[in-house]
C-alpha cells in the first residue's frame, strides 16, 4: 500500500495568512479523511455511468447502424483510455491530497492555475444546468402521471419554461444543493445508495424487454435503417471510442477531487478498474440489449428508457423506475459537474469562497443561465460548450507530462500553497509561461477541429489530438527548464515522504 503525505496544516495556513491559495476545503486531505475506498470509487463510476444520458448515448450508436458487439467494443475502448487517464489524475490527487485546482498549480503556476480551473468550472456549471433540466423533464412527466391536475400549470410560461417545468427544475436544483452543502462525505454516502439502485432497474428492464422479445435479439445488426459499409462500420466504431472519451474527459481532468480522499494508489486503481472497464461496459451492453430488444418488440430502437417504463402496466413500477432514473441523473450531475465547479470557484478566492459557497454560486449561475434555452439551441451547445470542452485535451496532456515524465511524481505540497515569489511553483509572476507556450498552439488546433464543419469527420478525435499535441509540445518546451526536486531532499516532499 502506498503511503500518503502527512502535511502540517497549520504551517500551510500560516504561509498564506491572507487566504490567496489556501482554505479548509482546498487544503490537503488529512489521513482520517481518506475514507473513499474501492467501493466508494466504484459507486462514483456507477453514478456517472448509470443514467438515462448514457443509455441514450449507447442506444444512439446502435441506431447509427453499429451492431451491439461494435457498440460495446467502441465504448470499452473509450473507457480503457479513461481508466488510464483517471488513474493518472487520481494518483496526483492521492499523492498531494489536493483537488484539481491545486494540483494544476504544479504545471501552470499558483496564479496561472486559476485559468485552467475557471475553464473547467464554466464547462461544469453549464452542463450542471443542462443535466438538471433533463432530469426535471422526467420528474415533470412523473408529476403529471400521478397528479394529473398539475398539467394545468403547463400553460403558464416564464423565461422560456412553463410553471410546472420551473417547479420540477427547482425541486431537483434544491436537492442537489442540499447534498453538496453537506460536504464530500454526503456526496460519498449518496453515491453509495444511488449507484446500485439504477443497476437494479436496468437489469429488470433488460430482462423484461428480452422476455417481450422472446429472448431473441440480433448481435450483428444495427438498429438504424441505413446499412453501413465495412469501412464505415470501422470508422463509427473508432468514433465511438473518441466520443466515449469526450463524454468523460471533464471528469478525467479533475478526478483528483475524489481520489485525494483515497487511502492508497491501489485503491484508486481498483475502484477505477471495477467502475470503468467492467461496470461501464456492462451498463453499455445492457443498454444496447434493451435497445436491440425494443427493435424486436416495437419495430424501432427506443432511445429513452422512460418511454419503456411508460408501457409497464404497474404504476408503482413506473413510479420507482422513473424516480431511480431521476436520482441517477442527480448522481452523475453531482459527480461530473457540481463538485468540480465548487472547487474551481473556491480556487478563485479561497478566503471568500469555500467549497459550500462555491456550490451555491455554481447552482445560482446554472439557474441564471436558463439551461433549457441553452439546451434548445444546438448552435450554442456546439460552439460554446464544444469549444470550451476542446480545451480540456491540452490541459490534460500538459498536466500528465509535467507530473509523471518531467517531475517523476516528486512534488512539494507546501509550495502549492505558497503565494510568495520564493515559492517553487511561483515561476514568473505566478504563471508558468512554458505551459502557456505549449497550450496556445495545441488548443488552437483542437478548437479548429471541434468547431469547423469541414473537419466533422475528425471532430470525434479532437480530444486525443489536443491532448497529444499539448503533451508533446510541453515535453520539448519544458524539458530541463523546470524546478525538479532532487532525490532525498527532505525539505521538498516526494510521494510518501512526510513534510516536517
Amino acid at each position: 500500500m502506498t503511503s500518503h503525505p502527512v502535511v502540517d496544516q497549520a504551517a500551510l495556513a500560516a504561509k498564506d495568512p491572507d487566504g490567496h491559495l489556501y482554505n479548509d476545503d482546498l487544503r490537503p486531505a488529512k489521513p482520517d479523511e481518506r475514507r473513499w475506498n474501492t467501493y466508494s470509487l466504484f459507486c462514483l463510476w456507477m453514478n456517472d455511468a448509470h443514467n438515462a444520458g448514457n443509455y441514450t448515448f449507447a442506444a444512439g450508436l446502435f441506431l447509427l447502424g453499429l451492431s451491439p458487439i461494435q457498440v460495446t467494443l467502441g465504448i470499452l475502448g473509450g473507457v480503457l483510455i479513461i481508466f488510464g487517464g483517471c488513474c493518472m489524475s487520481g494518483f496526483m490527487g492521492h499523492d498531494t491530497g489536493a483537488p484539481y485546482p491545486v494540483v494544476s498549480r504544479l504545471s501552470w503556476g499558483v496564479w496561472g492555475a486559476r485559468f485552467t480551473a475557471l475553464v473547467r468550472g464554466v464547462v461544469a456549471i453549464a452542463w450542471y444546468g443542462v443535466q438538471t433540466y433533463l432530469a426535471s423533464i422526467a420528474l415533470k412527466v412523473l408529476i403529471v402521471k400521478f397528479i394529473p391536475g398539475m398539467e394545468s400549470l403547463v400553460g403558464t410560461s416564464f423565461l422560456g419554461l412553463d410553471l410546472l417545468g420551473w417547479i420540477a427544475f427547482l425541486i431537483l436544483w434544491g436537492i442537489q444543493l442540499l447534498i453538496v452543502r453537506r460536504g464530500m462525505e454526503a456526496v460519498r454516502h449518496f453515491q453509495g445508495l444511488a449507484g446500485p439502485a439504477i443497476w437494479l432497474v436496468m437489469i429488470v428492464l433488460a430482462v423484461w424487454m428480452l422476455w417481450q422479445a422472446n429472448w431473441q435479439i440480433s448481435w450483428t445488426k444495427g438498429g438504424g435503417d441505413v446499412v453501413l459499409s465495412t469501412g464505415e462500420q470501422w470508422y463509427q466504431t473508432f468514433a465511438a471510442v473518441g466520443l466515449t472519451v469526450g463524454v468523460l474527459a471533464t471528469l478525467m481532468l479533475n478526478f483528483s477531487d475524489f481520489a485525494r480522499f483515497s487511502p492508497s494508489r491501489e485503491t484508486v486503481v481498483r475502484g477505477n478498474l471495477l467502475g470503468l472497464p467492467f461496470n461501464w461496459t456492462a451498463f453499455a451492453l445492457t443498454s444496447v440489449i434493451v435497445s436491440a430488444a425494443s427493435v424486436e418488440v416495437y419495430g424501432k430502437a427506443v432511445l429513452d428508457p422512460a418511454e419503456l417504463l411508460r408501457d409497464v402496466d404497474n404504476q408503482w413500477i413506473v413510479l420507482v423506475g422513473s424516480a431511480v432514473f431521476v436520482v441517477a441523473t442527480i448522481g452523475v450531475n453531482i459527480v461530473a459537474n457540481f463538485v468540480s465547479a465548487a472547487f474551481d470557484l473556491s480556487n478563485l478566492s479561497p478566503k471568500r469562497i469555500s467549497f459550500k459557497t462555491g456550490g451555491i454560486i455554481a447552482a445560482c449561475a446554472a439557474l441564471l443561465s436558463t439551461p433549457w434555452n441553452l439546451y434548445n439551441s444546438p448552435q450554442v451547445i456546439a460552439y460554446f460548450l464544444g469549444g470550451l470542452g476542446a480545451l480540456l485535451g491540452p490541459f490534460f496532456g500538459i498536466m500528465a507530462v509535467d507530473y509523471f515524465l518531467l517531475r517523476r511524481s516528486r512534488v512539494s505540497v507546501p509550495d502549492l500553497y505558497d503565494p510568495t515569489p520564493t515559492g517553487l511553483y511561483h515561476y514568473r509572476n505566478g504563471v508558468n509561461s512554458l505551459a502557456v507556450w505549449a497550450f496556445v498552439p495545441s488548443s488552437v488546433i483542437s478548437l479548429t477541429l471541434s468547431l469547423v464543419p469541414a473537419f466533422s469527420r475528425i471532430a470525434p478525435f479532437g480530444w486525443f489530438i489536443g491532448a497529444a499535441l499539448g503533451a508533446v509540445a510541453y515535453y520539448f518546451i519544458a524539458r530541463g527548464r523546470l524546478p525538479i526536486l532532487p532525490s532525498g531532499d527532505r525539505a521538498r516532499r516526494a510521494p510518501g515522504e512526510p513534510v516536517s
